[in-house]
């Protein structure tokens, strides 16, 4: 059974030494830092054993709880543990009596993801262009509570 709860220092210790080994399509260490460190964010990760096997990242603006990235490690993937954090997310902002929706923005090419998304009943609200790697277009999606 997987464990949910908010992300520590030792987390972040563990994480950071495997961040480009285990996970990918990731941010750089300097730039996961620095959400870490902003008053704003807010991250938890899925434990399996002892393993960090996910990470997820939010913001919370004042109705609204944006998805920053959800971040499965790679031997983890296609078992539900994105599945899994996407759920606490959802539950996690109900339990915040201001939070009217979540909201996120995906890769267009990520199909997997939209795929979860969609399963949750997150809605396409638009398109942002060229918005990874001033290539690839993303699909804002949004959950209303």
């Amino acid at each position: 059974m997987f464990k949910f709860t908010k992300m520590t220092n030792e987390h972040f210790k563990k994480i950071k030494d495997v961040l480009y080994s285990d996970f990918d399509d990731f941010w750089s260490l300097n730039t996961f830092e620095s959400e870490l460190s902003n008053p704003n964010s807010l991250y938890f990760v899925c434990i399996d054993g002892d393993k960090i096997i996910g990470f997820v990242g939010i913001w919370q603006a004042i109705d609204t709880i944006h998805i920053m990235n959800i971040v499965t490690r790679k031997d983890f993937r296609n078992i539900g543990v994105a599945n899994f954090m996407l759920k606490n997310i959802i539950n996690f902002s109900q339990s915040i009596s201001e939070v009217t929706s979540i909201t996120l923005e995906v890769n267009e090419k990520n199909i997997y993801a939209i795929k979860l998304y969609e399963s949750f009943n997150f809605k396409k609200l638009g398109i942002r262009k060229k918005y990874y790697n001033n290539s690839d277009n993303a699909i804002i999606y949004t959950l209303f509570l």
